[in-house]
């Protein structure tokens, strides 16, 4: 069976044998909105919990809009121009508006990409910002939370008369899900909240993982940090496997988010009868797939269904490299897994973005992982603590001779979008 997998920003074409095949494994059919931009309007004069956008913005002179960095495909071009719209009808100048680019701790997103983003007029009309979140003098503090995060909380949010977040719910390897409160907490956090916040003591946690909220300790506490810091408005969208619109709601922070969510719930879940022998995945295609820091979302997206000992096979064009200079050094400086796991839990070790090896431990304690790249070299795959293949197919037939002729074999062609589960776990 040939299959487009979601690769950089042209797809790959595999061939799959059909023995044995489970899937492909994709969202369920959600219709897309038939016009965006009439449901985005009524949704800011009609929001879930809060006055229209028009009436929270009457009286304020300044106003700070938070959006989501490259690295998440939010239509921002068409969420902003009806939002900044209103701000001014409203009365707040556009001297005294924002738009905050939630960079969390990545590289900051400008010239080319900045117009990428929010569109060549919303650039060059608008005051937009990254944020920089290495930068502590940049970060107001608003105190420490009861589990010990101490709270940084960009200072040009905080002084905002108004604050409002846009972005995008999906499955999220350790918050549950995305979007909503994950905009302040870490997209406009300071290291120093993000370190602790993304350490063991949390991460470790079995329900710190995609599709968990109840009882998961990273989302508590980042929406305990984004109640802190206030959120006036948030615009939020789901989009389908062609990045299409299909669900849009505003208002309230947690609930109108929580509407997304539900929504997103009945959309992503796929189950499977029994765990596979192997999963080919892709990280979604641009620009989720650029990096090896965000690729392995790929891996922790396919872990629920893969047995003990078996192996991911994971596509991801890798067309920026590794990640920044800070993932490259833990990297070079943890060659084992098991001795890296018992450092952060023992030691003082510390290197900013250390959560995202974390995540890859958890993957290789339990399966193996193949990876098929243009992007990196097979000497920098083997750093980064998996095994690389020149094709889909190869890495199969490996597979295949190590588990034999029955093995059974998922494809999940968009990545980390699907949140797969084994049906019979899921009855327990």
């Amino acid at each position: 069976m040939r299959v487009r997998l979601d690769y950089g920003k042209t797809g790959l074409m595999v061939e799959l044998p059909e023995k044995g095949l489970v899937g492909p494994l994709e969202i369920r059919e959600a219709s897309p909105l038939p016009d965006p931009q009439a449901a985005l309007e009524a949704a800011l004069a009609h929001p879930v919990g809060t006055p229209p956008l028009a009436e929270l913005a009457k009286g304020k002179r300044s106003a700070c809009v938070v959006i989501c960095d490259i690295t998440r495909p939010v239509p921002n071009q068409l969420l902003l121009p009806p939002i900044l719209r209103t701000l001014e009808q409203a009365g707040i100048p556009r001297a005294g508006i924002t738009i905050l680019i939630a960079t969390g701790l990545h590289r900051p997103n400008e010239g080319a990409e900045l117009v990428e983003l929010v569109g060549a007029e919303v650039a060059r009309d608008y005051h937009c910002v990254n944020h920089h979140g290495k930068e502590s003098a940049e970060h107001t503090f608003l105190g420490t939370t009861p589990r010990g995060v101490p709270a940084w909380i960009d200072s040009r949010y905080i002084q905002a008369e108004l604050k409002i977040t846009t972005g995008l719910i999906e499955p999220h390897l350790m918050a549950g899900y995305s979007g909503g409160r994950k905009l302040i907490c870490p997209g406009i956090a300071g290291l120093e909240t993000v370190k602790v916040w993304h350490g063991p003591k949390f991460l470790e946690d079995p329900r710190a993982d995609c599709g968990i909220l109840e009882g998961n300790p990273v989302h508590e506490e980042n929406t305990l940090i984004a109640t802190m810091a206030g959120c006036d408005f948030i615009v939020n969208v789901c989009i389908d496997g062609k990045r299409r619109i299909t669900w849009l709601g505003a208002g309230h922070m947690i609930d109108a988010w929580m509407e997304g969510v539900k929504f997103v719930e009945n959309v992503v879940r796929v189950g499977v009868r029994e765990p596979l022998d192997v999963v080919v995945t892709s990280c979604a295609g641009y620009p989720l797939d650029t990096t090896w820091y965000q690729a392995v979302k790929g891996l922790t997206g396919a872990l629920p269904i893969v047995k003990r000992g078996g192996t991911i096979i994971l596509v991801a064009s890798l067309t920026e490299g590794v990640g920044s200079p800070e993932f490259q050094e833990v990297l070079r400086d943890n060659p084992v897994l098991e001795d890296f796991i018992e450092r952060i839990k023992t030691t003082d070790y510390f290197v900013m973005d250390q959560w995202q090896l974390e995540e890859l431990a958890k993957v290789r304690r339990r399966c193996k992982v193949k990876v098929v790249s243009h992007g990196l070299s097979p000497e920098v795959l083997r750093q980064c603590h998996v095994e690389p293949a020149e094709s889909v197919e190869s890495a199969l037939a490996e597979c295949l001779a190590e588990y034999g002729p029955k093995a059974r074999i998922g494809v999940i062609p968009k990545g980390p979008y699907v949140l797969p589960y084994v049906e019979t776990a899921a009855a327990h």
